[in-house]
């Protein structure tokens, strides 16, 4: 059941997630799970690295990739998790303004590339102890990541309702 997206000023119709939401929220849950799944697998192979005392990851002169490495997977993970609270907030978010909604989730996916990315880039390759150049993916991913939580947390309404699935409020 679906209703108009843009009802009447007068109407006071109940709103009905859209499959374009639905398809939003899914895409947020696959990143999300997925992401969660590489950065967490990234965080294995660098306790690996540490376990096994393996000098490209541990020498001293290997601190700034260390760290670089540490924060890729640390962002990544967090950024994972924003990803699928983003796809649980959605259907509480007003349906009148999708744009905006599909525009913060956008925002939000290229920020969970380019933040992790920039970091494990910057600890690729670093020279004299700065990190490499990938570092300056790090900027524009956190302002991307700004403008997406500005944007979600400014769609959320007191007294929002759930409206889709199993998850629908029951009066």
């Amino acid at each position: 059941m679906k209703t108009n997206p843009r009802p009447a000023h007068s109407e006071s119709k109940p709103t009905v997630a859209f499959p374009d939401q639905a398809a939003l929220s899914r895409r947020h849950l696959r990143f999300g799970w997925w992401s969660l799944l590489v950065f967490l697998s990234l965080g294995i192979l660098l306790e690996s690295l540490h376990g096994f005392k393996v000098g490209w990851y541990l020498n001293v002169a290997n601190e700034t990739r260390r760290l670089m490495l540490t924060l890729a997977h640390a962002h990544g993970t967090l950024l994972a998790l924003i990803n699928l609270g983003f796809a649980a907030t959605l259907p509480i978010l007003p349906s009148e303004n999708f744009r905006r909604r599909n525009f913060a989730g956008s925002c939000l996916l290229a920020a969970s590339v380019l933040v992790p990315g920039g970091f494990f880039l910057g600890g690729v390759t670093f020279h004299a102890g700065d990190p490499g150049l990938g570092i300056f993916l790090l900027p524009p991913g956190a302002l991307l990541l700004v403008v997406a939580v500005f944007l979600t947390a400014r769609a959320v309404k007191p007294g929002s309702e759930l409206r889709f699935g199993s998850m629908a409020k029951k009066s």
